[in-house]
């Protein structure tokens, strides 16, 4: 991914990274790699359409049923108005599966017939030719001073895009419009990346602790003003699309396992450390009172004379303004681990999140307890595989994803209510940081850092057996 031809942006720069890492007492690096995950529906994706004449009828599950209409009249080459699409629920997706390819598919058959057709997509289909989620590379680098404290943050990605969901007038966006002769969004390679003009955190590629300074202002959530972050997006071989929490997961991966990293290099409680750093009153709340709710024990990472055999459990923690501006939240995890056989073992979840004014708590709560759970299976299982010619993770014995019977953790949530602020997110706030938490939980357990998602028991004995 780092040798494609990249379209380049600059998030924050303060022209200043290079000379003030030069300076530092300290400089640490690491990477961080997560994989093309799936949406995965349980049930795959079904469409009916009637096309007759110069009309058609579509029954379908996409999400953008005004886009359908545009899109699917290119398609069959009709007019707009005369395309009338009837909105169907279908298998859930949080982003986006098969549900528009498979609409395509049924108009398509339906005008060659010149009947209705009914297309459901075999589980081969679907999980083979969906528009996964996004893949990352991620470059951690930090300078601290003698005491400790982080005075330069410099982060910088490459993720691949093809594709995504149809849109006024891209129906090649998913495999069938392709197959059809429409083309993709386009991508165009830009180098080098130009300075930014405003400041915009939508895919949380900023890191929290530092200051987000753009146009003279400070913007983002932290105090360290030397900062850089620089994007490559790439051109991927297979269909991209949005999927739970699209690139915030991926970049809050990275920068809450870096910032536990730098806590640990430091010997710093790693609540402490994020507090240190922080200045925005309503992240650090959300951390502050996470802590409280799961009696945080104020103590460096790892722990100290970890056993290497048998199982060991541990505590992480991570936290996250979500898109820079959309709901705030803060997670700790607890975590068995058998050091014998790589297992990970989630015991606990307490979350506590701030989205505002609180008007349903058990619709909030159901929001937490989702995401935490959804991003655990994406923490430990989830990986879309591949060989020299086509998809190997095409079902649920080659795709892992949590199974049915598994033992659910206790799930806790800490609602703030903030009746004089406005309402925000809730949907993806809990599991943009489950898998860092999880991540950092397994270190503190022991001792042992994994920078690659997901933690399968083979990643795990391999980086115990790694460790010093």
């Amino acid at each position: 991914m780092r040798t494609q031809p990249a379209r380049d942006a600059l998030a924050v720069d303060s022209k200043d990274v290079e000379e003030r890492l030069a300076a530092a007492a300290t400089v640490l690096k690491a990477t961080y790699l997560h994989p093309y995950q799936m949406h995965g529906s349980m049930g795959s994706s079904c469409a009916v359409a009637d096309v007759e004449g110069e009309k058609a009828t579509v029954w379908s599950p996409t999400q953008g049923v005004w886009y359908q209409k545009s899109t699917v009249a290119m398609l069959l080459g009709l007019k707009p108005e005369n395309v009338h699409v009837i909105f169907r629920r279908g298998s859930g997706c949080y982003g986006l599966n098969g549900a528009d390819t498979v609409t395509y598919d049924a108009a398509i058959l339906s005008q060659a017939v010149g009947k209705p057709v009914r297309v459901q997509l075999s589980r081969k289909d679907e999980m083979a030719w969906e528009n996964y989620g996004n893949a990352y590379v991620i470059d951690e680098r930090a300078g601290l001073d003698a005491q400790g404290n982080i005075i330069a943050w410099d982060h910088e990605s490459w993720s691949p895009t093809r594709g995504n969901r149809p849109g006024p007038g891209t129906p090649g966006n998913v495999v069938t419009g392709f197959l059809a002769g429409f083309s993709p969004q386009p991508f165009t390679p830009r180098s080098p990346a130009s300075s930014p003009t405003a400041y915009n955190n939508n895919a949380n590629a900023v890191p929290s602790y530092v200051a987000g300074n753009v146009g003279g202002r400070d913007q983002g959530t932290g105090t360290v003003k030397s900062e850089r972050v620089l994007t490559h997006t790439i051109e991927s071989p297979f269909w991209t699309g949005p999927l739970r929490s699209p690139n915030r997961l991926q970049n809050t991966f990275a920068h809450e396992c870096f910032l536990d990293e730098l806590a640990a290099h430091t010997k710093a409680d790693p609540v402490e450390y994020r507090l240190r750093h922080l200045r925005d009153p309503r992240l650090i709340a959300v951390v502050k009172e996470v802590a409280k709710a799961a009696n945080w024990e104020v103590r460096p990472s790892p722990k100290p004379a970890a056993r290497k055999t048998g199982v060991v459990t541990g505590r992480g923690m991570a936290s996250v303004l979500y898109e820079g501006d959309n709901g705030y939240s803060a997670l700790v995890a607890e975590v068995e681990v058998n050091q014998d056989t790589g297992s990970v073992v989630v015991k606990r979840f307490v979350v506590c999140n701030d989205v505002g004014p609180v008007s349903n708590p058990d619709g909030l709560r159901n929001q937490i307890e989702g995401g935490a759970l959804q991003g655990l299976s994406r923490a430990l299982m989830e990986e879309v595989t591949w060989d020299d010619q086509k998809v190997t993770s095409f079902d649920w014995r080659t795709y892992h994803t949590l199974p049915l019977g598994f033992d659910v953790p206790k799930v806790e949530a800490v609602l703030l209510n903030r009746p004089d602020q406005e309402a925000t997110g809730a949907g993806e706030t809990s599991i943009t940081v489950a898998a860092a938490a999880l991540g950092n939980a397994i270190f503190v357990a022991t001792g042992a850092r994994i920078r690659q998602i997901p933690f399968t028991p083979e990643r795990v004995k391999a980086a115990l057996a790694a460790r010093g």
